[in-house]
């Protein structure tokens, strides 16, 4: 305990002298932009988002954290969180959370980011569940958002055939209910523009009551609710990370069962669930869902209904947007069985899925080795193991009476300021799996073979680098893609940040792929598509109310023998944030030139509270957006977002149903929040 205590004392003095980061908030625009990235367009990070935000208000008790709460701290790798524990296991509990710093991996960056969602203090009026204990210490979160394009698209007009039979304007409300991280309820409501809004006004409705600390019940959800196992293969639902910047992501980090809270409309379960506690390390988690799915279907020649692909947008605009609304039922029961015990965690799950009507093989060459039929059964086993330095992890899943996945790979704490990240993926072209977010360079982890690898380097405060390169094959076809094909990816990445208030980051990432050739020929052949990236981003704080951000990248795209494709984006962002002001807020102003989609550039954008904006930047012109909140009272708030983009050398902005006449696309957006 005394060489405990003198240890504590000098990491305390050099936190004070080097960078008082015990008073430095985390940006959490950084954490976002970081993840945001390497998602789809329309991915819903809000769950995210929410927790962040909700761990920033009542930071983790270090001294009683579970791991479950660190793996939702996605800056944290899964060789750091077994580190911690560890820690814990060796030295017992923490005297000041400064103390982070002692842990193997827990570089000064890590620990900065940590700080504002971690606390020792006791929280004790949440320790029981009580009905007085609810009502006193309960916490209820009303938000409501309103958001439309002000020009008319295309869709709203009198066509004929196929046209937004609804109103332009979206609106969501969603209800959060907490008392502590013993119960929570969730209700969610949603309409996407151009969905009616006359009759049934909300389009999508979501939501659950979830308890845990029950005694040998750890968790129970009833309504809405994500699953997450081992590496995503076999059974993962909801936010999940791909590769990205920091290297060692490409370790999921598996929460298990959770309460759904996000407004995407495909990517949960809904029914019932729990987590319950056999026997000292063994926990089981048995589910049940009931779902109705947008799918778009037909007769066969019995007369039977059939279909072909699951539709996953969650858009009701159209008539036949509508007419394939709830239309496949599914069906899914089954259960996971884990085993956690100091360094070692060891699972298993399985489950089966049946549908109302029965998957056809599709047209296309490419889709002859997807699933058929209307009940598939999936199984997969996982492990993490932390020996010494290194953090195992692997998983295989498989579908029955179809292919096999898995995924190999190991976190290595080389030294200090050196980790790395090695891992081995197969996934088979006929791995069926409605429920497959394992590491991949395509969409789904299917067809396809691939070698990653990175490294990161943190030598010290003011610098961090990272690199990775990952390796990958198709050994079928692909849409676009009439043969086999490879391709590989590399991104390097350095940020040097001499003070608190200062940070600049460079960044090249290049990626090759093959495609079918754009030139008219008999048989199609491949061409190697290469684009690369390149990035300079200053960020600098002028005092305790200005901020700036400074944004420089250029975009190369290449097809083949054509020419070389060459665009950029610059943008400029200016925060004002002042203590104890009622009002604060963000502007940016940018300008885009890329010749086509193919060169197109995303950037993160700031947006309302739990809203997630990712613009994509195509065409010349140029984009900015304002967004503001003031503070009408102590616990109600109000947000207001106007972007818009100006187009050069156009006649119209969008396609098809988006379209809209003129060279300009605008949107406004109004929160409004209410906590009591």
């Amino acid at each position: 305990m005394r060489f405990k205590l003198i240890t504590l004392v000098f990491v305390m003095i050099s936190f004070v002298a080097n960078a008082q980061i015990a008073e430095q908030e985390v940006d959490v625009r950084d954490i976002l932009e970081s993840v945001a990235e390497n998602l789809p367009e329309d991915y819903d990070i809000t769950e995210l988002i929410d927790v962040l935000t909700r761990y920033r208000k009542h930071p983790i008790n270090l001294n009683k954290a579970s791991p479950e709460e660190l793996k939702n701290l996605v800056f944290l790798s899964s060789l750091q969180i077994s580190n911690f524990f560890t820690y814990v296991k060796e030295n017992g509990s923490f005297v000041d959370v400064l103390e982070l710093q002692t842990i193997d991996g827990f570089d000064v960056k890590t620990v900065q980011s940590l700080l504002p969602f971690v606390t020792i203090n006791a929280a004790t009026e949440y320790e029981k569940l009580t009905l007085k204990n609810v009502f006193n210490f309960g916490e209820n979160d009303l938000l409501m958002r309103f958001a439309q394009t002000l020009q008319k698209q295309k869709g709203f007009t009198d066509l004929p055939g196929n046209r937004y039979l609804g109103s332009p304007e979206r609106f969501q409300t969603r209800y959060r209910f907490h008392y502590g991280n013993i119960l929570s309820a969730a209700v969610t409501i949603d309409k996407d523009a151009g969905e009616k809004f006359i009759g049934k006004p909300f389009d999508f409705y979501s939501g659950n009551i979830a308890l845990a600390k029950l005694g040998k019940v750890k968790k129970l959800v009833v309504g809405d609710y994500t699953l997450q196992f081992g590496q995503g293969i076999t059974m993962w639902s909801g936010f999940a990370f791909g590769k990205g910047p920091d290297v060692t992501s490409v370790a999921k980090k598996d929460l298990g069962l959770r309460p759904y809270t996000s407004a995407n409309e495909y990517s949960f379960l809904r029914g019932a669930s729990a987590t319950v506690n056999l026997y000292k390390n063994i926990d089981l988690t048995p589910f049940v869902s009931f779902r109705n799915l947008d799918a778009s279907q037909d007769v066969d020649s019995d007369g039977n209904l059939v279909q072909a692909t699951i539709n996953q947008s969650g858009y009701h605009k159209t008539p036949t947007e509508i007419d394939n609304k709830n239309s496949l039922s599914q069906q899914i029961y089954g259960a996971a069985l884990q085993y956690t015990k100091n360094e070692l965690g060891i699972g298993a799950i399985a489950y089966h899925t049946n549908y109302s009507n029965n998957f056809i093989t599709q047209t296309a060459t490419y889709d002859r080795f997807s699933f058929t039929g209307n009940s598939l059964t999936n199984m997969g086993a996982y492990y993490n193991y932390t020996y010494q330095n290194i953090y195992f992890f692997c998983e295989i899943g498989k579908s029955l009476n179809s292919g096999l996945a898995y995924v190999n790979g190991a976190l290595i704490s080389l030294s200090p300021a050196v980790s790395a990240a090695v891992t081995y993926r197969s996934y088979d072209k006929n791995y069926h799996n409605f429920f497959n977010q394992g590491l991949a360079e395509a969409s789904e982890a299917v067809n396809e073979n691939g070698l990653y690898a990175g490294l990161n380097i943190i030598p010290n405060k003011r610098w961090a680098f990272s690199v990775y390169g990952d390796y990958f094959k198709f050994p079928w076809l692909k849409f676009r893609v009439d043969a086999p094909s490879k391709g590989y990816e590399i991104l390097s990445q350095a940020v040097y940040t001499p003070s608190k208030t200062f940070k600049i980051l460079g960044r090249f990432k290049t990626e090759n792929k093959q495609q079918n050739t754009d030139l008219e020929v008999p048989i199609n052949f491949l061409d190697d598509v290469k684009r690369e990236t390149y990035r300079v981003e200053v960020s600098w704080q002028l005092n305790k109310k200005w901020s700036f951000q400074n944004r420089a990248e250029v975009s190369q795209y290449k097809k083949g023998d054509a020419n070389r494709e060459f665009g950029y984006l610059i943008y400029q962002d200016v925060d004002y944030s002042p203590m104890f002001s009622k009002i604060t807020g963000n502007v940016r102003i940018a300008y885009f030139n890329t010749p086509s989609y193919n060169s197109r550039i995303y950037a993160y954008e700031d947006d309302v509270l739990y809203s997630f904006a990712f613009g994509m930047y195509s065409g010349k012109g140029f984009r900015t957006y304002l967004n503001l909140k003031y503070n009408l009272a102590k616990k109600l708030n109000v947000w207001f977002r106007y972007a818009m983009f100006v187009y050069k050398d156009v006649e119209t902005v969008g396609s098809y149903l988006d379209e809209i006449q003129g060279n300009k696309k605008s949107e406004i957006k109004i929160q409004l929040r209410y906590q009591f």
